[in-house]
């Protein structure tokens, strides 16, 4: 199909070759996902009655919204694709990029900084082209959450919260993007031929720091976050911890209620301060679906009812949600197997070895004026546009395979963190609490071989479920 297609490439003068792989290669990844996606459709469609292998865990019911659910978000995803993938098509053809440029050059020497500020420049374009997007993508992202999110019943927003909080959290990704930008380019301008090994020592003390102080500092800026409470549930966390040597130093209940219904729950912090956040979503006592709607939109017990979540919605669709407390700490001795087993650090490292490499490649590719003027920069080659050219564009076929090689490695830690769960002696408690999760976030448990394999980092439900079978009774 494409043999014409890579004939007429190879005949083109070299940047021209290059703008029209990257096309090529973009357009080939989205007909496989659009192929895999039309894949896991058809078993939404057909798949119209529970299978007999799921008859114990899901009832008829649930199994009906699961799939509307997904034929939904699968549909959503189709158009949203689509037109991701053609806007990011139209940009590059019509030199969209080198066009944004020069409109944030006359902005920037508007402002009196000329020619010469070339970081000031950067920050004026990494502004503009961010605002951009998300002006562009905030129609797909209300659509999303006010019709299929709140047809399914898990929306708890008002628009005016939405609103509020999609601004909020733009102010604060600029906050954090601009001061960081500056000083990466900063460091590659003065850290001559070894400036590479400079900047990759940079993001990863930028990685740490951000993943440290993300929790108590930027989270918050978002969601409320209380100490659990103290008693049985708590007191058998700590015991947990305590058991397996993680260095516990606090336990948080997030509101996450007031956005979504759906459920999650995980740990941070570095060497001897970690800290564990459950969703109150997560918690059947905590959880807002299985409360009448509160007068004055507290989210906590009875017991603790203080504070109140802004606008909360007037009206709860799905009903009794959350796991007991014996299944909560079936989930975060899942939670704490990746951690005990060294998933966490083990993740960071592959993490930190792709960023030097990618970091070194960059070095060697910088140089080539080819590039630059592929995507339309002919007399100039700002070091941003560099870095946006070679690591979102020229890196796209390796981070394909890579992306697909860590899911691979995702699935395998579950089911290890998994076993690390049976070993506690919590495989039966892990049992029903992932059949309860997957029930309360509407996940349909039956899917495509290929769909499957390309996109899960998760295991399917019916693998993890086969795989604690053998030791429910322990």
């Amino acid at each position: 199909m494409w043999t014409p297609l890579v004939d007429a490439l190879w005949a083109l003068p070299l940047e021209k070759r290059i703008f029209g792989s990257v096309l090529l290669f973009s357009w080939t990844i989205y007909l496989w996902e659009t192929f895999l996606a039309q894949r896991q459709r058809r078993i939404y469609k057909t798949t119209t009655h529970v299978p007999k292998e799921l008859g114990q865990i899901m009832d008829s019911e649930t199994f009906e919204k699961s799939r509307l659910y997904q034929l939904d978000k699968s549909t959503f995803s189709f158009w949203s694709g689509l037109y991701s993938e053609t806007e990011g098509t139209i940009i590059l053809l019509f030199e969209g990029i080198p066009h944004l440029w020069n409109f944030s050059g006359v902005l920037c020497r508007r402002a009196g900084f000329g020619p010469e500020y070339e970081i000031t420049h950067s920050l004026m374009f990494l502004f503009l082209a961010t605002l951009f997007s998300a002006l562009t993508g905030l129609p797909w992202s209300i659509y999303n959450t006010f019709v299929i999110e709140e047809k399914h019943g898990f929306n708890q927003q008002t628009f005016g919260f939405f609103m509020k909080d999609s601004i909020k959290k733009f102010i604060v990704t600029q906050c954090i993007l601009l001061p960081v930008s500056s000083l990466l380019l900063y460091i590659i301008k003065i850290g001559g031929d070894y400036f590479f090994i400079y900047a990759w020592l940079f993001t990863l003390i930028v990685s740490l720091v951000l993943v440290t102080i993300y929790a108590d500092y930027i989270a918050p800026l978002f969601d409320k976050f209380i100490p659990l409470p103290e008693g049985t549930l708590k007191e058998e966390i700590e015991v947990m911890a305590k058991n397996i040597d993680f260095p516990l130093t606090k336990v948080y209940v997030v509101e996450g209620s007031k956005r979504s219904s759906h459920s999650n729950a995980y740990f941070y912090g570095f060497f001897k301060n970690k800290r564990i956040v459950l969703f109150d979503t997560l918690l059947e006592e905590y959880s807002m679906p299985n409360k009448e709607p509160p007068e004055e939109g507290s989210l906590e017990p009875p017991r603790d009812g203080e504070g109140e979540s802004p606008e909360p919605k007037a009206k709860v669709r799905n009903k009794k949600q959350g796991c007991k407390n014996e299944e909560v700490l079936a989930v975060l001795g899942h939670e704490l197997g990746h951690w005990k087993l060294g998933h966490t650090v083990k993740n960071i490292v592959i993490s930190q070895m792709n960023s030097f490499l990618c970091f070194f490649l960059f070095a060697i590719l910088i140089g080539r004026k080819e590039l630059f003027a592929a995507f339309g920069f002919y007399d100039t080659q700002p070091t941003l546009i560099g870095l946006m050219i070679i690591f979102q564009f020229i890196f796209s076929p390796y981070n394909e395979v890579l992306s697909f090689c860590l899911t691979i490695l995702s699935r395998r830690f579950e089911f290890q963190a998994d076993a690390f769960a049976k070993k506690l002696g919590k495989a039966k408690d892990l049992y029903s609490a992932l059949i309860k999760l997957n029930k309360d976030n509407l996940g349909f448990p039956v899917s495509d071989w290929l769909f499957s394999m390309w996109h899960y980092s998760h295991p399917p439900l019916l693998e993890r479920l086969q795989a604690l079978q053998d030791s429910k009774q322990d």
